[in-house]
């Protein structure tokens, strides 16, 4: 039974997709079978691995229309042992579309329970928003992995997505765990990571991964060429840090820092 974890924080700009995109890629690279769900009307993740986005006949919104079936939907092997489900600007409107629909929160857990026992991984990239595709992600999802940006205004909002994240667990998906923290974008060179490393340690009483994802000018340039880090640059230290990172959440060794 595959491990289906939501990739979320409602700010942009923290390294969500980046971190989607190089630990699906990572985790396929150690052997898992991984299946990434971009629930980004942005589509990101999507032209990430290299799927020109806007040329797709079924993507995730058709298939919160029932307007597809899920195997309809999956894009099989974008890289090897990476299949996707892709999203695009469609996706915008289904909050609207979905006005009225019975059980509209559970719509995605549905579809994804026919494939789950295919994959080792199910990634979810959500939107930098506390919307119902992020909702729907956090009922298919059996963990919630934060990434945080190494900045001085990292602990804004994480308390209101952990507020959210025991919402949907009280309500919706009693399963739902945090599955930890990870800091990108972290620059050794300046006191002010490891000040906000810290600081996010005091603060939390949630698990926090020993890999910290640095700023990498290749982990920034990747996404153009349509590869993952790995692919593209795998000597990197964005590459190699992933692979850590893959490793620590294969052996689920987030440790608790309290």
């Amino acid at each position: 039974m595959g491990r289906t974890i939501a990739i979320a924080n409602q700010k942009g700009g923290v390294g969500k997709t980046t971190t989607a995109i190089n630990l699906s890629a990572s985790l396929a690279a150690r052997g898992k079978k991984v299946l990434v769900i971009d629930t980004d009307p942005q589509g990101n993740t999507t032209s990430g691995f290299g799927v020109e986005k806007n040329d797709l006949e079924n993507t995730i919104y058709e298939l919160f229309l029932s307007e597809c079936s899920i195997n309809e939907c999956i894009l099989k092997d974008v890289i090897p042992d990476v299949s996707i489900i892709p999203s695009n600007v469609n996706l915008a409107a289904t909050e609207i579309e979905l006005i009225g629909v019975d059980k509209k929160e559970f719509i995605l857990k549905n579809e994804i329970d026919w494939v789950k026992d295919k994959f080792d991984f199910i990634m979810i990239d959500c939107p930098p928003s506390l919307n119902l595709l992020t909702i729907n992600a956090m009922t298919t999802a059996d963990s919630v992995l934060v990434p945080i940006q190494c900045e001085y205004y990292a602990l804004e909002g994480l308390s209101q997505l952990i507020h959210t994240v025991n919402l949907v667990k009280e309500r919706l998906n009693p399963d739902l765990d945090m599955e930890g923290v990870v800091f990108t974008m972290y620059d050794s060179r300046t006191n002010l990571s490891m000040q906000v490393v810290e600081n996010v340690k005091s603060h939390l009483k949630q698990k926090v991964y020993r890999t910290l994802i640095p700023r990498n000018i290749r982990l920034a340039e990747a996404p153009s060429y349509g590869m993952p880090i790995n692919m593209y640059d795998p000597k990197s230290a964005g590459a190699e840090a992933y692979m850590l990172l893959a490793d620590e959440v294969m052996s689920a060794k987030a440790v608790s820092v309290h």
